[in-house]
C-alpha cells in the first residue's frame, strides 16, 4: 500500500467537512487509491500466467501485469503476426472490504469504476451489481443501495483480460499498442439524497453567450426548480437562469444568455462554473458545481475549421495515456507535465488515441489551452452497435462539459461504425463535429478528411480537391524518423491553403513498458512503439527541439545577421486569436566559452528586452531590437519571444560576426594582412587581449613554440613538424597517416581527407615555406579542385579544400577515421542540444555544448542525449579521447560534422546509410524518412523539398584548421 492511509485520511476529511455538513451535496469514498502513486491494498488471485492459482495482494488501480502477475502481450502480434496471445484464458479476481458511513444508510449509493480492463463483473455481498461491463477505457456504475448492509460489505470483482465480446477485442485488444489486464483507474462510492437530486448536466456554451444546459434530476417532486449562477473567473456571479420541474422530469433544459463573455480557445482558455442547485422554495436540496467554456466549433464545407468566428490550423500530436512503470495507469501530476510538454512544443491539439483519457487530463487540457479530439477506442476494427452505442454513451456523458474538447472520433483506421456516427448528438448538447479517423481515401465525414500518412506530394493533391483536410496521424515517428522530419514543408502547406486544417503527427512518447518479467527492462516491442517525439519517461529527442521553432506562433525566417543589421527583425504573426502586442520579447549579447574551460556554455554580457509590435493574428510587421552601437563585440545574439501568459515560445540565437572572431580567438598563425585588420577590428571592439591567440601576440622566448616548421619527406610520406606536432601524409593519395605530439600518445587521426561522395584521385604532391609556415599542395583529378595544408609554427594545421560532386548525394564533404572505442567526450560550439537531418535542421540554439561519449540510439531502451549523429553549424568542435585532446575549427559557417556509426531508423537495414569513416566535415547531410507511407529507403523525396537529396550547384571551399597538441 502506498501512501494510502494518510490519502485517504485527507481525502475523507475533506469528504466530510465540506460534503457531510451540506447533505445537499454528492459525497464520495475512494475504495481503490486514486491514481498509480496513491493505490490501496486488495486481494488478489490470478487464474494464468506469473503468480497465478493462489490468493495474494495488489495493488489498486494498477495493471497487475505490473504487479508481477499474468502475461504480457503486444495487441498486433495477433493481427499482424499470427501468434495467439498469452491472456487468452488470463482473468483477475479482485476482493475488498468496506464499510460506508452511517449516515449513507438513507441516500442512493453508486459504485463507480473509472476503467478496468476489459470485461468485468461487480458483486457486493455475493449479489450482482449489474451486468458485466464490455469496454476498457469508460466509465461505468452501478447502484448498489440494495445490497449493502450495515457495517462490513464485501466487494468482489472479475475482471476478464479477454472480452467475451469479439468486437471488443477486435476494437480494443488486437491493436498496435500494449495489453494489459486489471482495474487501472479508481473505484468509488458516490452517495446521493435519495429523495432528489441532479444526476448530471450537459452543457452547450457558445462564443455569443448562449448558454444551455441539460439538467437530468432524478426522484424530483411538486414545486422544485433547478436554478443555474454563471460565475467568471473572479467569482462573481455574471447571470441566473432557473426553469420548474415536474415530478415525472428526467431532463430539463435551461438557458440564458451572457454579455460579451471570456471566450475559451487554445490561446486564451478562459473558464467559467455554473453552480446548479435543486430547490424547493427558497431551501436547496441539493447542488452541484461544473466548469465550462464559450466556445463555438464549426466546420465550414470546403473552407476550415472555425472556432469563435475564427479559422484554425491544427498543430496537433497523438497521446497514448502512458507512463513506462505503470502503463495505462497514471496520474494527473504526469497528465500535467504532458500537457506542458506540448505547450512548450507550440502545440495546440492533442488526438487522445486511441481511447478517452484521464478525466485530469481533460481538466488540464481546458486549464492550460489544448484542443482535443476524443477518440471511441477502434484501432483498425469497430465495436458491434449494440456495445458501441453503451460505450459512446459513456464517453461523452463523462467528457460533454470539457470545452477543450472540439472533436468526437468514432475509431481509428477502420474501426469506425458508422451506424454510431449520430449517437454523440444524443448526449452533446453541443454538436460537435464527428470526424472519421481513417488511413485509407474516401472516408471523409463532416467535410473533414483525416486520411493518414499521406506523403507531401499526395498532399497537396488532396489540398487541391474540395475537402477540408486534418490528417489525425501523419509523420510517424519510428525511433529518430519522422516527428518533425520535413514537418516544416509540410506545415507550410497547410498553412498556406485554403483547405489545409493542420494535423496530428504520430505519436507524443514511446511507449516503452518496464517489464516486471525481464528485471525491469524497458521494451517496446522492437519496431512497434518506439514512435514518440518524446522517450518513455519523456526524454527529449531531436523532433521535440524541432517541433518548437516550426510550431512557434512567433515565425521569424532570418538565418543570419546581415553585416548591416540595424536591430530590425521581419517577423509574422501565426497566434489565431493573440495580437503579438500582447506578448513580450527581450534580447541577450552573449560570449560562448572556450575550449580550454572546463565549463560549456554562454555569458550574458547585455541584456534588454524590445517593444512588443502591434501585429494581428496572421499577419506580418517587424519587431526593432534597441541593440548597442558596439553589439558585434560581442559572440552571439540571442532573442526570446513570450506569450501574454508568461511562457517562452522560442529563443533565437545568431552569431553577431560569423566565424571569423572564433578563428582569430583560438588559431594561433602568423598573421595575414586580413586577419591584422579583423585584430584590430576585435580589438576595438572591447574584445579583450587574451582572448585573442594569434602566435605573435602570445610567444615569447621561453614559449617552446617553434621559430619554423620542419618539413622532411622520402618517396612516400611528408612530414610537417611544429612545436612538438608532427603530422604525416601519404604521399600515394595524399591522406593523413600518423598523428603524434611530444605531450602523450599517437593520436589515431587519419585515412583522410576523403570526399564522402564523388570521386578524386591524387595527381601530385608539392610544398613551399610562407612566412615560416610550410604549405603543402596537393593536386587531384575528379571531383577536389584544390586541397593544400599548412602547418604554422604554433603546430595549428590548415587545411584549404575546394571540390563539387555531380547528381544527387546523400552526403558531401570529407571524413577521417578515428577508433570510436578511444573516443571519452566532445565539446563544441554550435547548434544544439540535438543531432540534425537535412529535412529536420530547425530547433538548434547556438552554444557551447559538450557530452560523454554513449552509444544511446534511437529503440535502444537507453533514452538520454544521443552522443552520435549530425551536428549542424560547427564553429570549433574539441575531441577528448583516451589518446589525449585535438581540436577542429572551422573558418566558414555552415558545417556539419558527423560522429560515427548511428541510424534514424532500425529495420532489417538500418536507415539511412552512413559516410566513410569515423569522424566527417560535411556541407550537405542525409534527410530522414519516416517508418510509414515513404518507407525507410532514399525515397524521401516524397517528403517534400527539404526531403530530396543535396546538389552541389556550385563548388565549395571551406578551411579547416586542427591542432594536436596542449592548450
Amino acid at each position: 500500500m502506498k501512501n494510502y492511509f494518510f490519502l485517504a485520511f485527507l481525502l475523507l476529511l475533506t469528504n466530510y467537512t465540506i460534503d457531510l455538513s451540506a447533505q445537499d451535496r454528492k459525497e464520495t469514498m475512494f475504495l481503490s487509491g486514486t491514481d498509480n502513486e496513491n493505490t490501496a491494498t486488495w486481494d488478489f488471485y490470478c487464474t494464468s500466467g506469473r503468480k497465478s492459482g493462489v490468493w495474494s495482494k495488489i495493488e489498486v488501480p494498477s495493471h497487475w501485469e505490473q504487479q508481477g502477475f499474468g502475461e504480457y502481450d503486444y495487441g498486433r502480434d495477433y493481427r499482424t503476426y499470427g501468434k495467439k496471445f498469452k491472456f487468452a484464458d488470463e482473468t483477475g479476481i479482485y476482493k475488498h472490504s468496506f464499510t460506508i458511513p452511517e449516515n449513507w444508510k438513507d441516500k442512493d449509493i453508486f459504485i463507480v469504476f473509472d476503467g478496468s480492463m476489459t470485461d468485468t463483473e461487480v458483486k457486493v455481498n455475493g449479489e450482482l451489481a449489474g451486468p458485466i461491463h464490455q469496454g476498457s477505457f469508460y466509465q461505468f456504475r452501478y447502484n448498489i443501495s440494495d445490497k449493502l448492509k450495515a457495517g462490513e460489505n464485501e466487494l468482489e470483482v472479475t475482471v476478464h483480460k479477454n472480452s467475451a465480446n469479439a468486437s471488443v477485442n477486435r476494437a480494443e485488444r488486437y491493436a498496435d499498442y500494449w495489453i494489459f489486464g486489471g482495474i487501472f483507474r479508481p473505484v468509488y462510492l458516490e452517495a446521493f439524497p435519495k429523495e432528489a437530486y441532479i444526476e448530471r448536466v450537459a452543457i452547450a456554451a457558445k462564443a455569443d453567450g448562449s448558454f444551455s444546459m441539460d439538467a437530468f434530476p432524478v426522484n424530483a417532486q411538486k414545486k422544485q426548480s433547478i436554478y443555474a449562477e454563471i460565475i467568471d473567473a473572479d467569482g462573481k456571479v455574471v447571470k441566473t437562469c432557473e426553469t420548474k420541474i415536474s415530478p415525472k422530469d428526467s431532463l430539463v433544459t435551461l438557458s440564458c444568455q451572457v454579455d460579451n463573455p471570456a471566450t475559451w480557445t487554445a490561446e486564451t482558455p478562459n473558464r467559467y462554473s455554473v453552480k446548479v442547485s435543486l430547490k424547493e422554495g427558497n431551501t436547496t436540496k441539493y447542488e452541484l458545481k461544473e466548469k465550462f467554456g464559450f466556445r463555438t466549433i464549426e466546420i465550414h464545407q470546403g473552407d476550415g475549421i472555425y472556432v469563435n468566428g475564427v479559422k484554425i490550423k491544427i498543430k496537433g500530436i497523438n497521446r497514448h495515456v502512458f507512463w513506462p512503470e505503470t502503463g495505462r495507469c497514471s496520474n494527473a501530476r504526469i497528465d500535467l507535465d504532458d500537457v506542458k510538454l506540448m505547450k512548450e512544443m507550440n502545440l495546440n491539439a492533442v488526438r487522445c488515441a486511441h481511447y478517452p483519457p484521464d478525466k485530469s487530463f481533460l481538466n488540464i487540457c481546458d486549464s492550460l489551452g489544448l484542443y482535443v479530439l476524443d477518440e471511441l477506442a477502434g484501432w483498425q476494427n469497430a465495436y458491434d452497435t449494440e456495445s458501441g452505442s453503451k460505450l459512446v454513451r459513456e464517453m461523452v456523458i463523462h467528457d460533454v462539459n470539457h470545452p477543450s474538447i472540439i472533436f468526437w472520433s468514432n475509431g481509428n483506421e477502420g474501426g469506425t461504425n458508422k451506424e454510431l456516427d449520430d449517437d454523440f448528438d444524443i448526449y452533446d448538447p453541443s454538436k460537435r463535429p464527428v470526424i472519421h479517423a481513417h488511413h485509407k481515401p474516401g472516408n471523409d465525414f463532416n467535410g473533414i478528411d483525416c486520411n493518414h500518412y499521406e506523403n507531401y506530394y499526395s498532399t497537396k493533391k488532396i489540398l487541391e480537391d474540395k475537402l477540408i483536410y486534418m490528417p489525425t496521424e501523419f509523420l510517424h515517428a519510428q525511433d529518430d524518423g519522422g516527428g518533425a522530419a520535413s514537418l516544416a514543408d509540410f506545415w507550410e502547406l497547410h498553412w498556406n491553403s485554403k483547405l489545409g486544417a493542420g494535423g496530428f503527427i504520430w505519436n507524443f512518447s514511446d511507449e516503452g513498458i518496464v517489464r516486471t518479467d525481464l528485471d525491469n527492462a524497458i521494451d517496446v516491442n522492437r519496431v512497434n512503439a518506439p514512435d514518440g517525439v518524446l522517450g518513455p519517461h519523456r526524454e527529449k529527442e531531436g523532433s521535440y527541439y524541432a517541433l518548437r521553432q516550426i510550431y512557434s506562433p512567433v515565425k521569424i525566417d532570418l538565418k543570419k545577421l546581415p553585416s548591416d543589421f540595424d536591430g530590425t527583425i521581419a517577423v509574422e504573426n501565426r497566434f489565431h486569436f493573440t495580437n503579438l502586442n500582447e506578448c513580450k520579447f527581450t534580447w541577450e549579447l552573449v560570449n560562448f566559452v572556450q575550449p580550454e574551460v572546463r565549463e560549456a556554455g554562454h555569458k550574458v554580457m547585455a541584456s534588454g528586452t524590445a517593444t512588443a509590435p502591434d501585429v494581428a493574428p496572421v499577419a506580418k510587421g517587424e519587431l526593432k531590437l534597441n541593440l548597442p552601437s558596439d553589439y558585434k563585440k560581442y559572440d552571439g545574439l540571442y532573442l526570446r519571444a513570450f506569450d501574454q501568459h508568461g511562457n517562452e515560445l522560442y529563443c533565437w540565437s545568431w552569431k553577431t560576426n560569423g566565424n571569423r572572431k572564433e578563428v582569430l580567438k583560438l588559431v594561433e598563425k602568423s598573421l595575414g594582412e586580413d586577419e591584422k585588420a579583423l585584430l584590430e577590428e576585435l580589438k576595438a571592439q572591447g574584445v579583450e587581449e587574451d582572448n585573442i591567440l594569434p602566435i605573435e601576440q602570445q610567444k615569447g622566448d621561453d614559449s617552446g613554440l617553434s621559430s619554423k616548421v620542419e618539413l622532411t619527406e622520402n618517396n612516400e610520406q611528408v612530414i610537417l613538424k611544429a612545436s612538438g606536432i608532427a603530422v604525416t601524409f601519404s604521399k600515394k593519395d595524399g591522406t593523413i597517416q600518423t598523428v603524434t605530439n611530444d605531450f602523450g600518445l599517437p593520436i589515431p587521426f587519419g585515412n583522410g581527407p576523403v570526399l564522402v561522395s564523388g570521386n578524386a584521385e591524387l595527381a601530385g604532391v608539392s610544398h613551399h615555406e610562407a612566412e615560416g609556415a610550410q604549405v603543402l599542395e596537393m593536386t587531384y583529378s575528379g571531383d577536389i579542385k584544390k586541397l593544400s595544408w599548412t602547418m604554422y609554427t604554433s603546430g595549428w594545421l590548415e587545411l584549404n579544400y575546394e571540390y563539387q560532386v555531380a547528381d544527387k548525394q546523400l552526403f558531401t564533404g570529407i571524413t577521417f577515421s578515428f577508433p570510436e572505442s578511444d573516443i571519452i567526450s566532445a565539446k563544441w560550439l554550435g547548434d544544439g542540444p540535438a543531432h540534425v537531418w537535412k529535412n529536420r535542421l530547425q530547433g538548434g540554439q547556438l552554444d557551447v555544448y559538450q557530452r560523454l561519449y554513449n552509444t544511446i540510439m534511437p529503440a535502444t531502451n537507453s533514452w538520454g542525449d544521443q552522443f552520435k549523429g549530425y551536428y549542424a553549424d560547427v564553429t570549433w568542435m574539441e575531441f577528448n579521447t583516451v589518446d589525449g585532446k585535438f581540436t577542429v575549427v572551422a573558418q566558414e559557417p555552415d558545417l556539419f560534422v558527423r560522429l560515427f556509426s548511428f541510424y534514424g531508423i532500425s529495420g532489417p537495414e538500418n536507415y539511412p546509410q552512413l559516410p566513410a569513416g569515423d569522424i566527417s566535415f560535411l556541407d550537405g547531410i542525409p534527410p530522414i524518412g519516416t517508418k510509414l507511407a515513404m518507407g525507410i529507403s532514399n525515397d524521401t523525396w516524397n517528403l517534400g523539398p527539404s526531403g530530396e537529396l543535396n546538389v552541389m550547384e556550385k563548388p565549395v571551399s571551406r578551411t579547416l584548421y586542427f591542432y594536436f597538441g596542449l592548450r
